[in-house]
């Protein structure tokens, strides 16, 4: 079969990242044998100064036929932020229900930290966000606006079918991830006593159905302390939507920047979104200066996903694809090809694309399996 891949290169760098990310995928194809059948749509800032559209709801249908959406970056600077965001990106997450937010921190060899004495094998966990819910479902309003006397309300929303569902994800990936086996629940119930008690509840309940994983909790403060001071402490942080927004940029930066930080807005029965979340960066657009690692990691991360949800040789198949280009980049930075993440920096954008997929060709122990 070939995976019918949605492609959204989107704004600023969107389209060169993308570009770099699909040269591997189509490496992946030659070494595993997977098939994509890339569909590109044009969604984005050019588009909207065009037409006035962003993601009329015919596409939003047609995205949900896909096996997946490789999306680039969203925001232009001759439109006014919000447009594009809420037009593209929220109208995806909340349309296709991606209600999993998923970030990888790993720290790879030879990457620079800010961190003093922490190594790869110190920086490994994975912050699971829950993702349609919280203050960004636009609950609220103003009354008396543009007086003295006004008053903005915006409302925080917790269900206990999001709650329970994100949390189970949770447990779920650290069993597969077998590493640590633990799950931290972050959240601020000591202040935000209503919807984070609804947390603090289902974690625990939930919880109890998994025995064999270690349960932790720690109040968001608290939480981006340690990320700092002791990264090793994590392997699966779960938490609300606004707090995972916060912390994931945190963890980006601790894993060596945004260059190299990847996403996956998942719906583990539907399809599901991979993504840098570096965004559109325009001022380096068309310079062929950004990195495009973080777009190569979500494409990797893509795989991974596929792979979660196939079964048998397929999802095997999946996995080594996955592997193949996580270990190209990995093989990158350890022999010194790539030595800063930084636009300008960083080897051209271009090149950066064709060493990992010339990496991945070369990667023997993939071509014979594990």
């Amino acid at each position: 079969m070939a995976y019918k891949i949605a492609v959204i290169p989107g704004d600023g760098v969107g389209p060169e990242v993308i570009r770099e990310g699909l040269k591997v995928l189509n490496a992946v194809s030659n070494v595993t044998g997977i098939d994509f059948d890339f569909i590109h749509y044009d969604f984005g800032g050019e588009r909207y100064l065009r037409t006035g559209e962003t993601l009329p709801d015919s596409a939003l249908l047609e995205l949900k036929e896909m096996d997946a959406i490789y999306l680039g970056a969203v925001g232009h600077p001759d439109i006014k932020p919000g447009i594009l965001e809420h037009g593209i990106l929220l109208k995806i997450r909340f349309g296709l229900d991606l209600y999993i937010n998923l970030r990888p921190v790993k720290l790879y060899p030879g990457v620079w930290t800010p961190l003093k004495d922490k190594g790869p094998e110190d920086i490994d966990f994975v912050v699971v966000r829950e993702n349609t819910e919280d203050a960004y479902v636009g609950i609220g309003g103003f009354f008396k606006k543009g007086t003295p006397d006004e008053v903005a309300i915006q409302q925080m929303v917790y269900t206990r079918k999001g709650t329970e569902r994100c949390i189970r994800y949770a447990f779920e990936l650290a069993r597969r991830r077998n590493k640590k086996k633990k799950v931290t629940l972050c959240d601020k119930s000591n202040v935000l006593t209503y919807g984070h008690d609804l947390w603090q509840r289902v974690f625990a309940e939930v919880g109890e159905e998994y025995p064999d994983i270690q349960k932790d909790h720690a109040y968001v403060d608290a939480v981006t302390m340690w990320m700092v001071k002791n990264p090793e402490w994590f392997d699966v942080i779960v938490t609300t939507n606004m707090f995972g927004d916060i912390i994931t940029d945190l963890g980006a930066i601790i894993q060596g920047g945004m260059g190299i930080a990847a996403s996956g807005n998942i719906n583990p029965k539907g399809v599901s979104m991979f993504e840098p979340i570096h965004g559109s960066a325009p001022k380096y657009a068309g310079k062929n200066v950004v990195c495009p690692l973080a777009a190569i990691s979500a494409a990797g991360l893509m795989l991974q996903h596929l792979g979660d949800i196939a079964s048998g040789e397929e999802r095997e198949r999946l996995y080594k694809g996955a592997a193949l280009i996580d270990r190209a980049i990995e093989k990158a930075f350890s022999l010194g090809y790539i030595r800063s993440l930084q636009a300008g920096e960083c080897p051209p954008t271009s090149d950066t694309g064709d060493l990992i997929a010339r990496f991945v060709e070369e990667d023997d122990r993939c071509v014979k399996g594990f």
